[in-house]
């Protein structure tokens, strides 16, 4: 299978650059050496022109639907012998999509954007599941250390005196970090069920955990006088500080508590649950600024359109969750100013299913983004009949829109440069929000707003 420069898609991605135009391949030459020391590293060699961030979110939900759903059954519909009569294909203005599917969010499309040109680096789970967290690279040069996006948002954005993390981590156990920033900028990693937040409470109450938690403040106030700021113990007094603010807080409580009625209103599932706990999040302005929903498996390689399992279970419990968070976000007056984000690793094969009735990897893939104040009820990019490849990237670009083009749409939504480079990190040296060392210049995809 070959993409739209005549490359084999199975080949490993930097075999792939042999065969695209020449002047792609001497920017290729040019830039080898360089990415070799780790291009996240080096001060930029093409300065972008005209740096205007969007600056239209103050929020980001980032849903990563692991395990890589089908891209031609969800968000870039493509219908043929193989498509189950439960899916009830249908378009609206001209927007295909799979109405049986997602009923709720087809009931609120114009509010959303399909991006259909987007293009996978790798398709093994690990690896590209990394890389569309932190945006580059995960096992070139020093990317083994690259911060994930929310991390970086916590940097620019983090308020000190808040009360919640600026990065919030909704149903994963352990992921992509604050690589070599500071651990504050480290994802609060929380599976909410309604009942609350554990560990916000001790055993032998409230008048106990205050008597231990002066005893242990008096006990290390010379050793932490005599530290500075951001080494040893004075950092592990500010996480103990931060920490004991959450502490029998009834505002923090009320985040992460709610009744079986909105349970029910989100599809009574984890994901839902963590769709309500991100709405309740925005709704108390305490601090988080980037909350990621980690929501899987969406890995069907067999059975894929069984009656209400995989595919079907996956995209119901999907549908009824985001549109219901929409639908509030729209209500609390939160949905201008948050940036909804939902895709996968990579996307799956194309056209008749596979021996086992289900689809493999593949490089080509789709998202959905909607909020604050993207232009929605279209699609951005168009593929060939089969699904298979871009026929039409349909930005200024020209071009696939690759994992690290969406990380610098998502900061240039929340108003932070893209192109910048940071210094005096514990590397000792530069770090670029968005790599500039790449073959590729990435760019915000501006048309999501109709620019």
């Amino acid at each position: 299978m070959k993409d739209q420069f005549g490359n084999d898609v199975n080949r490993p991605v930097g075999l792939r650059f042999w065969k695209r135009p020449l002047t792609n391949r001497r920017m290729f030459f040019r830039h080898a050496a360089s990415a070799v020391g780790g291009y996240m590293l080096l001060p930029s060699l093409k300065a972008q022109s005209s740096i205007t961030p969007v600056g239209t979110a103050k929020n980001v939900i980032f849903v990563l639907m692991t395990g890589a759903p089908a891209h031609i059954d969800t968000f870039d519909l493509k219908v043929g012998a193989w498509t189950p009569a439960f899916m009830a294909p249908n378009t609206f203005n001209g927007l295909a999509f799979p109405q049986g599917l997602m009923p709720n969010l087809a009931n609120t499309i114009g509010d959303i954007a399909l991006v259909r040109s987007i293009r996978a680096h790798a398709t093994a789970h690990s690896l590209a599941q990394t890389w569309v967290q932190i945006g580059r690279n995960p096992i070139q040069g020093l990317n083994t250390i690259a911060p994930h996006i929310g991390s970086v948002v916590s940097l620019e954005l983090g308020d000190p005196s808040a009360t919640m993390p600026p990065f919030i981590s909704l149903n994963a156990a352990s992921g992509p970090s604050n690589g070599f920033l500071p651990p504050s900028d480290a994802p609060f990693y929380v599976s909410p069920s309604g009942g609350g937040l554990s560990n916000t409470s001790h055993p032998d109450g409230q008048t106990a955990y205050n008597r231990r938690y002066g005893l242990m403040t008096q006990l290390d106030a010379d050793m932490i006088a005599n530290e500075p700021l951001g080494d040893g113990p004075a950092e592990l007094e500010v996480f103990r500080s931060k920490a004991n603010a959450m502490m029998y807080n009834p505002t923090i409580g009320n985040i992460f508590t709610f009744d079986q009625t909105t349970k029910n209103t989100y599809g009574n599932n984890s994901f839902g649950n963590a769709c309500i706990t991100a709405r309740n999040l925005l709704r108390a302005n305490n601090g988080a600024r980037f909350i990621q929903i980690s929501f899987g498996s969406w890995d069907h390689h067999g059975n894929i359109y069984s009656p209400n399992t995989n595919l079907q279970l996956m995209s119901k419990q999907f549908d009824s969750g985001l549109a219901a968070l929409i639908q509030d976000l729209k209500n609390d007056g939160t949905w201008p100013n948050t940036m909804i984000v939902a895709f996968g690793e990579f996307g799956r094969t194309v056209g008749p299913l596979n021996q086992n009735a289900g689809r493999d990897h593949h490089i080509q893939q789709s998202a959905m983004f909607a909020g604050a104040q993207i232009k929605g009820g279209r699609s951005i990019g168009v593929t060939n009949a089969a699904g298979d490849d871009v026929t039409d990237p349909g930005w200024s670009q020209a071009r696939y829109i690759w994992p690290e083009d969406i990380e610098a749409t998502i900061y240039s939504a929340l108003g932070i440069d893209w192109t910048k480079v940071i210094h005096g990190s514990n590397l000792g040296r530069g770090f670029e929000y968005v790599p500039q060392q790449d073959p590729v210049q990435y760019f915000p995809v501006n048309e999501l707003w109709g620019s």
